[in-house]
């Protein structure tokens, strides 16, 4: 089995050597990046066509600008991300610099997946970086032109002790977890989650697992069919299926499927033509493995669109079934492919039942004209995140936390998310060496005296967070402290705490 414990330490070293303390330190190896996916870029989408085909226009949105837009992101705010957060004082405090002073971790290891390995490596690099960390990158293997690719480029845009790549299967991954990191970000599978989870708890190492699950769609009748047709047909077969918050599969009532399966016939027609497979436009499943597990689904499944295979293209149509039951073999495990089951339900709350017997999704998408079962479906289940009249597009909003909830992950990032996800928030308090005499009520000899002058002084009831009782609470401190210790330093000093709390 391979070592890593020589790179893992040249990164621990030059983290303990604080120049990632350096706010334009972080700043230069963001643009370093920056400057990667500038030059690289017509690298990188060639990679992408090798090893899922995937078109142009999904390689530069979906992969390039969101990189680019989430360092864009970080560099704007670096310097007020990185400031000591000041943070509200008690009464015992007041005196006192009180706040939070985020900080980095110290050495972490990304593991990504390979659907989107540009996004889901370069993406958390930013964040980690931001942040103050260095960072081993261990990209799938599944998308092997990419991660040779990776492993070639980042050595001339980053020294190998604050970026480095390794590169490797399952026996690098074994050896790279017997490492003690400070944080894992994994996005991936279950089962591939709980053995990190358990590696990591050996050093009680933090984590973020990005995983997935059926992110599930609730159609209702009083949606635009054709609309949501093509926004549903969109997400879905974007990147032949394999995206992790693709929705997953379709819940409607029976009156309303015929013409949903129609409008995204329709959909289909218009975003790949008669011949997805000749499309420029739509994509290729990963390996053969993958291919196959896929479409043994669709085995005795009632096929209403598509369901032409091409093993040796790796090529599975976009493929719509319906009379689904929840016993199918599609709607077991995740489908990450491009087929899409629709399952005929009641009503919504027929669909929320559903809904909650199973695991929480990672994402969870709602078409609806009426306000009341938006709400409901809301109020009602538990997802990572939820898209009304859409799919996907909340991943793309920096300003939301994106990440799962139970089986489809731990954790968030995205923009303020990424970077909170790799500091630590330390608190911190710094008092001077003066007004001891404030001090004499929490010393001991204890007394019930001052027992209840402190109860009195600092203890909460809900509702009282009013300024004018805090006003007297410092006011009756000030003389409570003065006449009961006998300071008259104390009394001196009252005029100050009142003008400190003034300033509040």
């Amino acid at each position: 089995m391979p070592s890593y414990t020589q790179e893992v330490q040249a990164c621990r070293d030059a983290y303990n050597a604080g120049k990632m303390l350096i706010v334009e330190e972080r700043r230069k190896h963001l643009m370093s990046l920056w400057r990667l996916m500038e030059e690289q870029s017509e690298e990188i989408l060639a990679a992408l066509k090798k090893d899922l085909s995937k078109p142009k226009f999904e390689g530069v949105l979906m992969e390039i600008a969101f990189v680019k837009n989430e360092l864009v992101c970080q560099l704007d705010h670096l310097d007020e991300w990185t400031a000591p957060q000041k943070v509200g004082k008690n009464l015992m405090t007041m005196m006192d610099g009180v706040f939070i002073k985020p900080e980095p971790l110290g050495v972490v290891l990304i593991m990504s997946a390979w659907n989107y390995p540009i996004q889901l490596t370069l993406g958390p690099l930013c964040g980690a970086l931001a942040a103050g960390n260095t960072v081993i990158i261990k990209p799938s293997e599944l998308s092997a032109n990419i991660a040779t690719l990776l492993e070639k480029i980042i050595p001339k845009y980053f020294p190998s002790n604050i970026v480095t790549v390794i590169n490797g299967a399952i026996p690098e991954t074994n050896a790279l977890l017997k490492e003690r990191f400070d944080y894992i970000l994994y996005t991936g599978g279950s089962a591939v989650a709980k053995i990190i989870y358990e590696s990591a708890a050996k050093h009680l190492t933090p984590v973020t697992l990005e995983l997935g699950g059926k992110s599930p769609v609730y159609l209702d009748p009083s949606s635009n069919l054709e609309i949501a047709a093509r926004r549903i047909v969109w997400g879905r077969f974007s990147n032949s299926g394999q995206t992790c918050i693709a929705p997953d599969y379709v819940m409607c009532p029976k009156g309303i499927e015929s013409e949903f399966v129609r409008r995204c016939k329709d959909a289909l027609l218009e975003f790949f033509g008669e011949n997805a497979q000749e499309s420029e436009s739509y994509g290729r499943i990963v390996n053969n493995r993958h291919f196959n597990r896929i479409k043994a689904m669709l085995n005795g499944a009632n096929i209403a669109v598509g369901g032409k295979t091409d093993e040796k293209d790796k090529f599975i149509e976009p493929t719509i079934l319906v009379d689904v039951k929840p016993t199918d073999s599609c709607m077991q495990d995740e489908i990450f492919g491009p087929i899409l089951p629709v399952m005929c339900v009641s009503d919504v709350d027929e669909a929320i039942a559903f809904i909650n017997s199973r695991e929480k999704p990672l994402a969870l998408y709602v078409f609806s004209k009426n306000g009341k079962t938006v709400d409901k479906i809301m109020s009602r289940t538990t997802s990572g995140g939820i898209t009304v009249n859409d799919t996907v597009m909340h991943a793309s909003v920096e300003t939301l936390p994106f990440g799962g909830v139970g089986n489809s992950g731990i954790g968030a990032y995205h923009g303020k998310f990424s970077f909170d996800t790799f500091s630590h928030k330390r608190s911190c308090l710094v008092k001077k060496q003066a007004m001891e005499g404030m001090n004499q009520i929490r010393y001991p000899p204890y007394t019930d005296k001052k027992l209840n002058l402190v109860t009195m002084i600092t203890g909460k009831k809900p509702g009282s967070r009013n300024n004018w009782k805090m006003w007297v609470s410092v006011l009756v401190l000030g003389v409570l402290l003065g006449l009961f210790l006998k300071t008259p330093s104390v009394m001196q000093k009252l005029k100050a705490v009142l003008t400190a709390v003034a300033g509040l």
